[in-house]
């Protein structure tokens, strides 16, 4: 099979000639800078500066030499503009705090204060207020939350309106134009980065792309308003729904099929051993607008739909199929109730996991070689039974990650069907 044929099957359920793989494809499935370079190290390529193509949690774009050397199946379709605002185009040389050498965006603007913290500036504009922080030693930004004072006998959903604007003409010829490249000169399968349907992702609540961001912006607050003003978070949740809509239209006049599955949300819903929400407040907040999203997918593209959440979410699980979810990322194992073999078991048929590969908060960073292969090979062998699974580690490959144990991780993949070596 080529790539694409691997990850249509698998997609499909059907079993793909061996496991199907991601390493960068999007923001959720990606590598820190910091361990790309170690990476590349590790597999004897050249030493080559990555880019920092999303700047909030430092990930490195991979390149086609890491790809090949890995066996990746997958890349990602990128909109131009980061989640600051500003767009990646040109690339200045750039040092982490770490003194890993990078390539950043030309609209990359920062300061740094007298901690040592690093203040990068929504759309690159040094007039705004900061909107991100990266604290002297840390590994990803945090959102600086710039809330304004809030009324709530005046609470407005349209405050978000900024928030959801609609692609534009150099927008949409840059989708065409990426994914005719990609579907016409390479064999790869092809994920789009959409994440406009994350209703109420606490990423994207704060608005670091925004100059002055309205309404409720406080991560903190969000949850609270969830339960004290409902009616306000659903004129939200519609704005943004409606926007979504509209915009995946604009996505399909552009690219067509060329599009395997589309990113829909990242909202997390799951914590280490419960649900963030109550599954009620799920089912009438969340589900109704998802179900929307998912039925245009499917009723007018090819495009496989995929959600993101971490965490222990198996009470919302079947929620999630019946309203049309077709992959979940990342079925973090760890979680409670979230076991593997139980998992796919349960849900095989009729999800794709797309992750769940080894545990990236112990096994990856903290254990042996050892450990790290045998997991990631007994995951290999539950979760690609009878396809309808997309390695991937749990979420993104830290900055600390020993290479040692991501050259293990690759063994173990390659291992599985016999593909020989790592460079």
């Amino acid at each position: 099979m080529t790539s694409r044929e691997r990850l249509a099957a698998t997609l499909d359920h059907r079993q793909p000639d061996r496991v199907c793989m991601d390493l960068g494809a999007t923001w959720v499935t990606g590598i820190s800078a910091t361990a790309y370079t170690r990476l590349r190290e590790g597999l004897g390529l050249p030493a080559e500066p990555p880019k920092v193509h999303e700047p909030y949690q430092l990930l490195g774009f991979v390149d086609e030499d890491v790809r090949r050397a890995l066996g990746v199946d997958v890349v990602g379709l990128w909109g131009r503009s980061t989640i600051f605002g500003f767009k990646n185009e040109g690339w200045k040389p750039w040092r982490l705090q770490d003194g890993t050498e990078v390539r950043i965006s030309k609209q990359f603007e920062y300061t740094e204060d007298t901690n040592g913290d690093i203040l990068v500036y929504p759309k690159g504009d040094r007039s705004a207020k900061p909107s991100g922080r990266l604290p002297k030693g840390g590994y990803y930004f945090d959102a600086i939350v710039r809330q304004q004072p809030i009324d709530d006998d005046t609470l407005d959903p349209n405050d978000w309106a900024e928030s959801f604007g609609e692609f534009d003409e150099e927008d949409l010829a840059h989708f065409e134009r990426e994914a005719t490249r990609i579907h016409d000169e390479t064999e790869y399968g092809l994920v789009m980065n959409f994440g406009q349907g994350g209703l109420g992702d606490v990423a994207f609540v704060p608005g670091e792309n925004l100059i002055e961001p309205k309404g409720l912006r406080d991560p903190n607050l969000w949850y609270e308003y969830l339960l004290l003003e409902p009616d306000y978070i659903r004129g939200i949740y519609e704005l943004q729904t409606k926007a979504a809509l509209r915009n995946m239209e604009l996505l399909r006049q552009a690219v067509g099929d060329k599009l395997d599955a589309i990113i829909i949300s990242g909202t997390d819903f799951g914590g280490q051993e419960g649900l963030l929400v109550s599954p009620e407040l799920f089912r009438t907040l969340w589900k109704p607008f998802y179900r929307q999203m998912n039925k245009w997918v499917h009723e007018n593209t090819s495009w496989k739909t995929f959600f993101h959440t971490d965490g222990a979410v198996g009470a919302i699980v079947e929620d999630l199929i019946e309203i049309g979810v077709d992959i979940l990322n990342p079925v973090q194992c760890s979680a409670a109730g979230m076991e593997a073999e139980a998992f796919k078991r349960k849900y095989g048929d009729r999800l794709t996991v797309w992750g769940g590969g080894v545990d990236t908060q112990q096994t990856l960073p903290f254990g042996t070689p050892e450990e790290v292969y045998q997991e990631v090979s007994e995951r290999i062998r539950i979760f690609n039974q009878g396809g309808g699974f997309v390695f991937n580690n749990i979420h993104n490959i830290q900055a600390p990650t020993p290479t040692e144990n991501m050259l293990a991780m690759y063994r173990a993949v390659k291992d599985s069907y016999g593909g020989g070596p790592l460079p």
